[in-house]
């Protein structure tokens, strides 16, 4: 068996000295007017819950994307990506519209979009981009894109929003956007949360029931894992995930029809106890118990997730792993997002001594977590890696997601 797959961080020294040499090569050896970075997030607990108005508690990573921008005096957008070498993506800024642009670069330009929208005025510009938020991994690399060019733009046009909580909450809402309107990807707003308004050593509890200030939104919670001698140790399958395959918004939709029946605006407004009445009014529109499966997913996720919250606040975080597991089960069977890669991953880890494992994310592949002892982590490693060597799967990849900075 091979050495592990450590798929490592980059300093912000290193991140920066990436960008400005791809942009001083892709713009005929100019210099940006400046640096800025985001990171991906791994989400703790509280999955496909966002857009039910629900909790999610993800911390960010130490895997972060990063840009080198340059503003210019019209509204020509051009984009590089290290992960798309030979291509410049560009646009005008009047041309954005929902519909009218796709690619990559429309997560980009759909920031500016969102941004000016809200009564920005929002220049052009020239930038590129390098990241070592692992792609297609459930990690959130796209949030990581938009955060990085949300912050950036911020600066160059001199919005001021990034300063505070509030401003930082209007910059996630604008990413949000970008996403769902322009890039045609239906996620809730978890992910932007998370990159913008996260804070090293903590989660973020984020309740996304509307109608809340921003301050309401998202409260920090200390996460001090190495007090605790704990390992929160990241899995990337190598099963790529996507989100715009239809799968996410098929079970977007299917809870939103399940509120609709109930006469409810959100899934939120079901109480854990008050899940029995919900399932059997949902049963004469439910044949196949679809719906009905999806509910209790979400229901009991927010329950969970709420369980956590308490236990991390008590000083308990070593008693999560039921709950992690209880979520994943959940995922695997009520909602249907689990992969075999991923269910691999939490028998394996849980096999060797992992306190508890879930997958992470949208589903249908990308990542999984688990709660480890440090002195455990290199037997997990080990087991998850034999586990796919067993069944013939492509090699895993690891990371450890000590809870970083936001966006900057």
């Amino acid at each position: 068996m091979t050495s592990p797959d450590w798929l490592e961080s980059w300093s912000t020294e290193e991140g920066g000295r990436r960008v400005r040499a791809l942009f001083a090569e892709a713009f005929d050896g100019a210099a940006p007017d400046g640096v800025w970075s985001a990171p991906g997030r791994v989400n703790l607990i509280g999955e496909h819950t966002d857009y039910n108005a629900g909790l999610a508690l993800p911390i960010a990573l130490p895997h972060r994307t990063y840009v080198a921008l340059r503003r210019r005096d019209d509204d020509v957008v051009r984009l590089v990506s290290a992960q798309a070498p030979g291509e410049t993506w560009t646009t005008r800024l009047g041309d954005v519209a929902p519909g009218a642009v796709s690619g990559w670069g429309a997560y980009v330009a759909g920031v500016a979009w969102a941004l000016a929208e809200a009564g920005h005025k929002l220049p052009g510009f020239d930038a590129v981009v390098d990241s070592c938020v692992p792609f297609g991994a459930g990690l959130s690399s796209s949030a990581a894109l938009e955060c990085a060019f949300a912050v950036a733009l911020d600066e160059v046009a001199g919005l001021g929003l990034a300063g505070d909580d509030a401003g930082r909450a209007e910059l996630a809402a604008a990413c949000v956007r970008a996403e769902n309107e322009i890039a045609g990807a239906p996620t809730g707003g978890m992910d932007q949360a998370a990159s913008l308004r996260c804070s090293a050593g903590h989660a973020l509890l984020v309740d996304c029931r509307p109608g809340l200030s921003a301050l309401e939104s998202a409260t920090r919670v200390p996460f001090d894992l190495e007090a605790a001698g704990l390992r929160l140790l990241v899995v990337d399958t190598r099963a790529e995930h996507q989100l715009v395959d239809g799968q996410y918004a098929a079970r977007r939709a299917a809870c939103e029809q399940a509120a609709e029946l109930l006469e409810l605006g959100s899934l939120r407004e079901i109480p854990a106890d008050g899940l029995p009445e919900a399932l059997d009014a949902l049963a004469p529109h439910d044949p196949d118990g679809v719906l009905r499966r999806r509910v209790q997913h979400v229901v009991t996720e927010i329950e969970r997730t709420a369980q956590v919250v308490d236990l991390v606040r008590d000083g308990r975080v070593d008693e999560v792993g039921p709950l992690m597991l209880a979520s994943h089960t959940s995922l695997r069977v009520d909602y249907e997002v689990s992969a075999r890669e991923l269910d691999l991953v939490v028998d394996a880890a849980t096999g060797a001594g992992a306190l508890g494992a879930r997958m992470t994310g949208g589903g249908f592949g990308g990542s999984a977590i688990a709660l480890v002892r440090e002195s455990d982590v290199e037997a997990v490693v080990a087991a998850v890696q034999a586990a796919f060597d067993d069944a013939g799967l492509r090699a895993p990849g690891f990371l450890l997601a000590p809870p970083s900075d936001p966006a900057s």
